[in-house]
């Protein structure tokens, strides 16, 4: 849904700014400006480490037993192009993003805090969602204790603010810019 959203605010950033091209109006250079910002944000806080981190994470568990992320089961309802338009296209659509578009990142306490609390928000709906359904939503978490779920929660959430910071540095590299 990240993915889907943040490249639909692309592609709208994109023929917003085809569309108003030779405009001179104030208004329409500030609308344009707060959308740009908004895909940067959604860029560096959402779209790249999470992208990356659902495109590793799913592949790494998968390889090592598919039962845990992704039971065969759902092979009979999720084509196998869907589940790759899920878990692996994700990783190349969004590096061409950050090859082609040159993306401010916001301050990095900023950027960091948002980060967690996306992760912080994400861990608490998983575990709300299997506090109503008694169901996990990924298999895996049936097989950790309530210690190593929390463990593997934060682990989880220093992984992500990694990944945070590899887009930051990728993105300045990419564009030559220093913060």
């Amino acid at each position: 849904v990240i993915q889907a959203v943040f490249f639909g605010i692309c592609v709208l950033t994109d023929l917003s700014s085809l569309l108003t091209k030779g405009n001179d109006s104030q208004e329409q250079e500030r609308q344009m400006k707060k959308l740009i910002s908004l895909r940067d944000w959604m860029m560096a806080v959402l779209a790249f480490p999470i992208g990356v981190f659902v495109v590793t994470m799913f592949w790494s568990i998968y390889i090592y037993d598919r039962e845990l992320v992704y039971p065969k089961l759902l092979d009979n309802f999720i084509p196998a192009w869907l589940n790759h338009g899920m878990h692996t296209t994700v990783l190349p659509f969004i590096l061409i993003e950050m090859r082609t578009t040159h993306h401010q990142y916001p301050s990095r306490s900023c950027g960091l805090a948002a980060v967690c609390t996306f992760a912080v928000g994400y861990i608490l709906w998983v575990c709300w969602i299997h506090h109503v359904t008694g169901v996990w939503v990924y298999p895996l978490l049936e097989h950790l204790s309530p210690g190593v779920k929390i463990i593997f929660f934060a682990a989880v959430t220093v992984i992500i603010n990694i990944f945070y910071l590899m887009g930051e540095i990728l993105n300045n590299y990419i564009w030559d810019t220093q913060k």
